[in-house]
């Protein structure tokens, strides 16, 4: 069996199709990290005339100060939320709407549309939804005798956050769990029904194990999510409060860093967040991946 190969007419011309993505990884990526790792070893003044280096001093700080050592336990306790509301939610819709036949792809384009909001749009109507004076939400939350108000309570707005946060993910996760569930062979389970196995037990033992690959793809990108792309909506609903209840890792590096201008402090935070994100992802590959049956 002979294989082909591509040739290029020009030896540059796979540098040329290549030099894009490199541009725009330098460009984005790489020289921002190397400026924030040469901004975590100096100390500025709010003018940016003196710039002392201080080595370490700046990573010291953090991991003494209590108001980082908060913005860590909030932060995983968010990403934990956030990673299994929207991931379960998903999960549940994808199998509703694979069930269907007729009215599947209106469906599948109902639930894919919130992907398309903005971060900062969803916390806004999230907060809107939620709002003690106005939103429908706490109203229908006094009938049940719970007196909603996230302005004052550190749960209340905890879940303010994971909800919103979650909502904008799940159309994202929703997607790849009903391509997944769509790849599974009906072959399987159609003999497992034969077999006598409930409809539950034949997910649990043959559709969500099929789901695993996706199901860990999608763990990964979510923690990554979680940690990184949830700015906008902390900006929009509760800004880190009350008494920093919901400021996660990165919106207090933008605090540290644009509101109080202590860029020291903030790259040094943006660094230890970058390798928690990398330090996650490495172990979820090295423990959490050999579950998976490819």
């Amino acid at each position: 069996m002979q294989t082909k190969r591509m040739t290029f007419s020009s030896k540059w011309l796979p540098y040329a199709l290549l030099a894009p993505q490199v541009i725009i990884t330098v460009i984005f990526f790489i020289w921002p990290a190397s400026q924030a790792l040469y901004q975590s070893v100096l100390r500025q003044d709010i003018f940016g005339l003196r710039t002392e280096f201080v080595g370490l001093d700046n990573f010291v700080r953090l991991l003494n100060d209590p108001l980082y050592l908060n913005s860590l336990n909030v932060t995983f306790w968010f990403s934990v939320g956030t990673t299994f509301l929207s991931m379960s939610v998903a999960l549940l819709f994808a199998v509703m709407v694979n069930r269907m036949i007729r009215s599947r792809d209106t469906y599948t384009t109902f639930l894919v549309w919130p992907y398309a909001v903005a971060p900062a749009i969803a916390g806004v109507l999230w907060w809107f939804i939620f709002n003690p004076s106005i939103g429908i939400m706490p109203y229908m939350l006094k009938g049940f005798g719970y007196d909603w108000n996230h302005r004052s309570s550190s749960t209340d707005a905890m879940i303010l956050v994971i909800i919103a946060a979650a909502w904008k993910q799940i159309s994202y996760n929703f997607l790849f769990f009903l391509a997944g569930l769509q790849s599974i062979p009906q072959s399987l389970i159609e003999a497992a029904a034969i077999d006598g196995a409930s409809r539950m037990k034949r997910f649990w033992t043959i559709v969500f194990p099929l789901l695993s690959p996706i199901t860990f793809f999608l763990m990964v990108v979510n923690v990554v999510y979680a940690m990184f792309d949830t700015f906008g909506v902390i900006h929009a609903t509760t800004e880190g409060g009350p008494a920093q209840a919901t400021n996660i890792l990165v919106y207090k590096v933008y605090r540290d860093g644009f509101v109080n201008l202590n860029l020291g402090s903030s790259a040094a935070q943006s660094v230890i967040l970058m390798g928690i994100v990398i330090i996650l992802t490495v172990i979820q590959f090295r423990y959490i991946e050999r579950r998976v049956n490819y």
